[in-house]
């Protein structure tokens, strides 16, 4: 798999991380969290990405990654309008993996005049790697320009699919301007872009790049984006893994193959 620096060249990456959302959670209920952190690790997925907002799953993730913390680079969030309860998910995060967080991002943008301070001091301390910030909506992108402008934080998390190409006008362009991370969240459309599948003689044209499947298709599709650091993508089934992680190897999709994806997603 391709590693990308996440942040202005201090930390380097894998392509394809996992997120966490609902999915560690799901697993858990299953009895397959460890197996899913286990064999994320094993077909190479090492960036993993959570937060406060996923119910237990920095919780899980800690307890999976038992003994093997050092393999992986751990992505959290403050997620809290209260500089106090900041402080209190910082310090937990902290405890739970072994006394650094590799990334800590600001979750949707919640009071992040509050909390980046303390973030900062945190990353003075090297209780904290590299600061972020996320959002999900569009509207809040002017916001998320301003604070990315201020050159205090390394990197955002931002959806970026065939069906959300929002951030082509603005973030893409002023993170590559910038030299900061992108990680993305949403490269399957929280599932409405995989519920069907193009046909195998639809797909046919990809796979010289490696592409065997729709799920494949679709996160080489944001990675094939050079200003884009690593696509996070969630599940909860640890046979699924090794198909997500193939598709963060070149070769990479020129334009063509981008708007075949594009006219697929759109078709079905």
């Amino acid at each position: 798999m391709e590693n990308r620096s996440l942040g202005r060249g201090r930390i380097s990456v894998p392509v394809v991380g996992l997120g966490t959302w609902r999915r560690l959670e799901a697993a858990a209920a299953a009895g397959r969290h460890r197996e899913l952190i286990d064999t994320a690790t094993a077909v190479g997925i090492r960036l993993m990405d959570t937060s406060p907002m996923y119910g237990g799953a920095e919780r899980l993730l800690a307890d999976a990654l038992d003994g093997t913390r050092a393999e992986v680079v751990l992505a959290d969030k403050v997620w809290t309008p209260s500089p106090e309860e900041g402080r209190a998910q910082l310090a937990r995060a902290v405890d739970w993996y072994g006394g650094r967080v590799d990334l800590m991002q600001i979750h949707n943008l919640v009071a992040w005049p509050a909390h980046l301070p303390m973030l900062e001091d945190a990353r003075a301390q090297g209780l904290v790697g590299l600061i972020g910030a996320t959002h999900y909506s569009a509207a809040a992108f002017p916001e998320l320009a301003e604070l990315m402008t201020t050159g205090r934080i390394d990197t955002v998390q931002v959806p970026y699919n065939p069906l959300q190409r929002e951030v082509e006008r603005t973030i893409l362009p002023l993170a590559d301007e910038l030299g900061l991370g992108v990680l993305l969240m949403r490269p399957l459309g929280e599932g409405r872009l995989v519920r069907r599948s193009p046909s195998p003689a639809e797909l046919a044209p990809l796979r010289p790049f490696g592409v065997t499947t729709w799920v494949q298709a679709l996160l080489k599709w944001g990675l094939s984006d050079p200003r884009v650091s690593v696509s996070l993508a969630a599940t909860a089934h640890p046979d699924r893994l090794a198909e997500n992680a193939a598709a963060g190897s070149p070769p990479w999709f020129g334009p063509e193959e981008r708007a075949l994806v594009l006219r697929l997603a759109t078709a079905h």
